[in-house]
């Protein structure tokens, strides 16, 4: 594989006959993030296989939440700064009930809670912070760009030799409009392709049957508005009976609006999204309420199905799985890719002391309890404010008035969101 550091999406370099020692599969915002971070501290060759290629992901509108945490992570490797929108304040309340939390930033001597960036931005802004790292450390870093793969092998008879390439990823090319096999080997393999990828090694393959797997029986709708009355710097979660409501400052062309994250019943959502906009947007206001006046530009909505698939084992010998790999998370509160950076920076610092599988477990067991308890609270808010009926509706209430008078727990539960287990 011809070493570069210039992505080219309509070549894709040769299988080298050398193994790397570090293949990571998957170039969204955590793959680049390991492969950035790890040029930085180590001293590791390294391969970044991607599906797609950084055009595709450049042209990506979503809207994503990043903590102050995430923000903290990408200055290391001078992902920072990029165009984002500040969250200064958190409202989080409950549809038609007493109760409700505010988090300010200045409470915490952070200049914002988190951000809202565009997909896309993100994504070019971490290409950018790659190509530097790769700039420096020349010779350490090949890119295979359209490359699907559909298998990761490890030599378990090797184990013992730690210098050995003991993973062989074999998948399709499809650079050029051609499919070609293709192969690579390593010492080591991260999975960091979420999505449709979800190859196991036969060890964690048997694993997915104590997979911690729950369907939420609902779909999140999401799309941009816009609202006469918008109030700058602020955030939105609110609980509805049908499940949770979340509105992230996000201007589109100069316009202030908001990122819409609504979550509700499957057939809910369908009889949503063939609403008009005229329609939705007054079902809208009847959810979220006159805080901000009448909504009324509406844009494109999407919907996915949502569920929990988090796997008990992230390591297996010399394969660790990170971000969408691991595990996928309700977007209630936004954890997901702050969880995933959190999983690329605590592998990259482990592989400071080699590049070997004692690295890795030392990867999962320090990365246990940020990840349990990010899992954990993503798990719980859905199903706990989900439940029906005016008494559970009334002791929600009562929770969120406590949570709001109790600083010390208000405080550990933003933190959590910030930072994670890690501070």
């Amino acid at each position: 594989m011809t070493l570069s550091t210039t992505p080219s999406p309509s070549h894709s370099p040769a299988p080298s006959p050398e193994p790397f020692d570090i293949a990571i599969v998957g170039g969204g915002p955590v793959g680049l993030a390991l492969a950035a971070q790890l040029l930085r501290t180590t001293p590791w060759r390294i391969v970044l296989i991607d599906a797609a290629t950084p055009a595709r992901a450049a042209r990506d509108p979503r809207a994503i939440a990043l903590s102050h945490g995430s923000r903290q992570l990408l200055e290391q490797i001078g992902a920072w700064p990029m165009p984002v929108q500040p969250i200064e304040h958190i409202h989080v309340s409950q549809r038609g009930r007493f109760g409700h939390v505010k988090l300010h930033h200045d409470d915490y001597g952070v200049p914002a809670l988190g951000y809202v960036v565009r997909y896309g931005d993100l994504c070019q802004t971490l290409e950018r912070a790659l190509a530097r790292a790769a700039d420096a450390a020349p010779g350490r870093l090949a890119r295979q760009f359209e490359t699907r793969i559909d298998d990761i092998a490890q030599d378990t008879k090797a184990e013992r030799q730690e210098d050995a390439a003991l993973v062989r990823l074999t998948g399709t090319s499809h650079a050029d409009q051609v499919g070609l096999p293709m192969a690579v080997t390593a010492r080591l393999a991260v999975q960091a392709e979420g999505g449709l990828f979800h190859q196991r090694t036969q060890r964690l393959a048997r694993s997915a049957e104590t997979s911690r797997r729950r369907d939420y029986q609902q779909t999140a709708i999401i799309g941009h508005v816009t609202c006469t009355q918008p109030r700058r710097g602020w955030a939105w979660e609110r609980f509805t009976e049908e499940g949770p409501l979340a509105l992230l400052p996000h201007d589109e062309h100069g316009t202030a609006g908001y990122a819409m994250v609504w979550c509700c019943p499957p057939d809910t959502a369908m009889r949503r999204l063939a609403l008009s906009d005229a329609e939705f947007a007054a079902e809208l206001g009847e959810a979220f309420g006159s805080r901000m006046g009448r909504f009324t530009l509406v844009g494109k909505r999407h919907a996915f199905p949502l569920g929990l698939n988090a796997a008990p084992v992230t390591v297996d010998g010399r394969i660790a799985a990170v971000g969408n790999a691991a595990q996928t998370l309700h977007p209630v509160a936004g954890q997901g890719l702050n969880l995933g950076l959190r999983d690329a920076f605590a592998l990259a610092d482990s592989l400071r002391a080699g590049c070997t599988p004692q690295a890795l477990q030392a990867f999962a067991g320090r990365h246990r309890v940020d990840r349990a308890m990010t899992i954990g609270v993503t798990d719980l808010l859905p199903r706990v404010f989900g439940i029906g009926g005016p008494l559970a509706a009334h002791a929600r209430g009562a929770s969120l008035a406590a949570l709001a008078c109790v600083a010390p727990l208000k405080d550990a539960l933003a933190r959590h969101m910030m930072y994670g287990a890690r501070r």
